[in-house]
């Protein structure tokens, strides 16, 4: 027992000796978190840490307990669409999977990523990467996962409106999901993006993310949505 303990202290000096603190924290760290909260707190309307994102109409946001942990809960009605965003920072070669549970208990009528004047989804996940032409705004390559309504699940597709061509959506859930439940996903983003941007520099992201939104909008449509995103976090496995 002595010479295992002697031998577990020497193998960490030395690890310490070869690596920077900062190196070894991101040898030890295993994830990376983009959402987790711990009390229903909001700061000017939104959770903290998040910078709201308004498109049209009146944000109705907050964060609703579930066992422990809370959840963002966004609800829009026919004329609003709006999101929050949070800078986050990370390398995909190193935390390449996106981590998140999410539940839809309304969908907008009719939604359906493929034509502009329905382009209305419950929940999209946009995660944004590095602009890789000037100008920046439109040209930011933007991966979204969603939750459709009509679009098939697997569809990769480009925003249908002009000048967000950079927006490229994936379907993950639709209408044939039930209302209600709570959906875990798991996705590699690194793979994705290289898959759906295969046209811009041969699908190689130009470096680490520069952040994730959460948005929903019903206003195309003129109807209802509501639906929760639960915590978040990128991981190396």
């Amino acid at each position: 027992m002595f010479n295992k303990r002697l031998l577990t202290i020497i193998f960490l000096v030395l690890l310490t000796v070869f690596i920077s603190a900062g190196d070894l924290f991101s040898i030890l760290e295993e994830s990376v978190a983009v959402a987790k909260y711990r009390s229903p707190r909001l700061v000017n309307g939104v959770p903290e840490g998040w910078t709201l994102m308004k498109h049209s109409g009146t944000p109705n946001i907050n964060l609703v307990r579930a066992g422990d942990a809370y959840y963002v809960r966004m609800k829009s009605d026919p004329r609003s669409g709006f999101g929050i965003e949070r800078t986050v920072r990370v390398d995909l070669k190193e935390y390449p999977y996106l981590n998140w549970t999410w539940q839809a208990t309304k969908l907008p009528q009719g939604g359906d990523v493929r034509k502009s004047a329905t382009d209305d989804q419950v929940l999209q996940i946009y995660v944004v990467f590095p602009s890789t032409v000037f100008p920046e705004k439109l040209n930011t390559p933007i991966l979204t996962y969603i939750w459709d309504n009509e679009a098939p699940k697997g569809l990769s597709a480009r925003s249908p409106k002009p000048f967000l061509k950079r927006i490229r959506y994936l379907v993950l859930r639709n209408k044939t999901d039930r209302l209600g439940n709570w959906y875990t996903e798991k996705r590699n983003v690194y793979e994705d993006y290289k898959r759906i941007f295969r046209d811009t520099r041969g699908g190689e992201p130009m470096g680490a993310i520069h952040g994730v939104r959460f948005y929903i909008n019903s206003q195309n449509t003129r109807s209802h949505a509501e639906g929760y995103i639960g915590e978040m976090s990128f991981s190396k496995n």
